[in-house]
């Protein structure tokens, strides 16, 4: 016999304001334990220092947790400026210091440089693997280690305000920019050091602060009232992934793990109209109002990938 899994069956994703001082783990384990879940997980890390969203996802939208991870993210942050520290946040130990202080004019002729298709070192304390080994472990064991430069984009970053010791900007970026990075190297260009002082990201995708949930305000729901309510779809973060109605014998066919084969004029005017074309990867296949599975295309045959038991 199958052995019992334990928790509950929930589905969907809680677009969670994450509070100062917890980890994304934390935050994880108390979702968790308030809706006793059997399975959920995290899209894009918060470090303790952070806050801000957090979407969680539960059940069977775990499967789609790399496409909210590659969603454009919104971070507002603050750098302190006239010091360097290990971790590029006020959590480290001061590595240098500067009595020089940037004016706005100065700020705004650099901005535009960390605009665009950019390269960037992550910082010492991260979570990028380094022969096998996250970076932040080794640096914790007193390791130099040499972290190579990478591609990331950024989109769009202005200045917000700016005081004698500190700055507020908002930067819209995507997948694996680190905001620490940019306020280091801000901070080196402009010849007075500087690590970020606050870090809230604002949003992730179409999760954004505007329909955010604090734990405080979840754990009351949960504990009041159905917590459906405050459960997001699963195909949430599928949104710009075409959608195409199956019939019954279609679903049961994709869910025996079968090939669809779209060959009949009747059948390119149904991909037509769901905006599917020759340029289209990914379809996502709904029947009975619920997303069955998502399909991967290939010239005129759709197969599943990813088989959703909702």
């Amino acid at each position: 016999m199958p052995r019992n899994k334990k928790g509950n069956p929930v589905n969907g994703w809680v677009n969670l304001d994450k509070p100062l001082g917890l980890t994304s783990t934390q935050a994880l384990g108390k979702v968790r334990r308030l809706l006793n879940a059997q399975k959920l997980g995290h899209a894009g890390t918060l470090d303790p220092l952070a806050t801000g969203i957090l979407p969680i996802a539960l059940g069977e939208a775990t499967k789609t947790i790399p496409f909210a991870q590659d969603r454009d993210k919104v971070y507002r942050f603050t750098v302190k400026w006239g010091e360097a520290r290990n971790t590029d946040d006020c959590e480290g130990e001061v590595t240098g210091t500067s009595g020089k202080r940037p004016t706005e004019a100065e700020i705004l002729a650099i901005v535009p440089r960390f605009i665009g298709n950019i390269d960037q070192v992550p910082p010492q304390f991260s979570a990028i693997k380094i022969d096998g080994e996250r970076a932040y472990d080794l640096a914790r064991d007193g390791e130099k280690v040499d972290i190579q430069s990478r591609r990331v984009t950024v989109y769009a970053f202005k200045l917000l305000k700016s005081a004698p010791d500190e700055a507020d900007f908002e930067l819209e970026c995507g997948k694996g920019t680190y905001v620490r990075s940019i306020a280091r190297d801000m901070g080196q260009m402009l010849g007075c050091l500087g690590h970020v002082k606050a870090l809230r990201r604002i949003a992730v995708g179409n999760f954004t602060e505007d329909s955010a949930i604090s734990l405080d305000e979840f754990e009351k729901i949960v504990q009041s009232a159905d917590p459906d309510q405050v459960l997001l779809p699963v195909e949430t973060v599928l949104d710009d992934i075409p959608a195409l109605a199956m019939t019954e014998a279609e679903v049961s066919r994709i869910r025996q793990g079968q090939t669809l084969k779209f060959i009949s004029r009747q059948d390119a005017d149904r991909l037509s109209v769901a905006g599917i074309d020759e340029n289209t990867t990914l379809v996502l296949a709904m029947g009975d109002n619920k997303p069955q599975a998502l399909l991967e295309k290939d010239g005129i045959a759709l197969y599943p990938v990813k088989v959703f038991n909702l």
